[in-house]
């Protein structure tokens, strides 16, 4: 009997933690019990449709959807095209985003970021020039893809004026893509020597299609995956961060990264637009 009323003690303890977690949450949000995030599903292992089932899966719809329980809410994923995501926020069509975006000093004009991932642009190409390609500056000349929705052509362009024009090399010819599995087939149809992703999604890459790509040195920027919030509503940022402080420290965060083989992104502190978010 005492061990059954200890239970129901603690049951009544982590049902009134979700009461307060949940009291935190804009009202619009709270009354509905629905959180909708923004998200294209074409960048595994971050988001895809699994080609057995066609249904959402990925690193980040596992975040999410642990984020939603941790909040109370269930969480509704909304397909929206990369370009319209800060629209769908400023017009109410999504609360949050949660879809592989980078926490870009451009960016913060407009959105604030609850960083998840430690990430960088790399350089690949197809298995078969990987003895083309041995260092980076190899690289000089060539023609280069990457997605024209990301901030990657211009990491491009400025890493290029540094490291190829400014050593007297000629610059990459960068084509802007219409997303990377545009990127990856035009790399296999030879008309790109290479191309760029983050760093996150090329070891999940070379997984799913063995002896088909090789990665280029090192990622020649460093930048944080992030949560996109609007500037006005730093209610919900705040109770996500919250939530997402309580995964990092109950395991549930690094059970995620571990079951995609990102441990190696990992995060080891709160971080609100690439800076340590204050002690609550």
């Amino acid at each position: 009997m005492k061990a059954k009323m200890l239970l129901c003690s603690f049951a009544a303890l982590l049902a009134a933690g979700g009461i307060a977690m949940a009291q935190q949450l804009p009202e619009r949000i709270a009354s509905k019990k629905v959180i909708v995030v923004a998200n294209v599903p074409n960048y595994p292992p971050l988001e895809f449709k699994d080609p057995k089932t066609n249904t959402l899966t990925g690193l980040d719809i596992d975040l999410g959807n642990a984020l939603a329980k941790k909040l109370g809410v269930e969480i509704k994923w909304e397909e929206i095209s990369f370009e319209q995501m800060v629209s769908a926020l400023t017009t109410g069509r999504a609360d949050m985003i949660l879809s592989g975006m980078s926490d870009l000093p451009t960016r913060r004009d407009t959105l604030d970021f609850v960083d998840y991932l430690d990430s960088g642009a790399q350089f690949y190409t197809t298995a078969d020039r990987k003895d083309e390609f041995k260092t980076l500056t190899d690289l000089c000349g060539k023609t280069v893809g990457a997605s024209r929705r990301t901030s990657f052509p211009k990491e491009m362009e400025t890493w290029s004026k540094t490291a190829c024009e400014g050593a007297g090399k000629p610059a990459l010819k960068i084509v802007g893509t219409e997303g990377s599995a545009d990127a990856r087939t035009q790399l296999r149809q030879k008309r790109l020597d290479a191309a760029v992703q983050g760093s996150e999604t090329l070891p999940y890459l070379l997984n799913l299609e063995p002896n088909t790509y090789t990665i280029v040195g090192e990622p020649f920027t460093s930048v944080y995956q992030g949560m996109g919030f609007s500037k006005k509503d730093t209610e919900l940022r705040d109770a996500v961060a919250k939530a997402f402080a309580e995964m990092m420290k109950d395991g549930t965060y690094e059970a995620v990264l571990k079951k995609w083989e990102l441990t190696s992104a990992k995060v080891d502190k709160l971080m609100i637009n690439s800076e340590p978010a204050k002690t609550q």
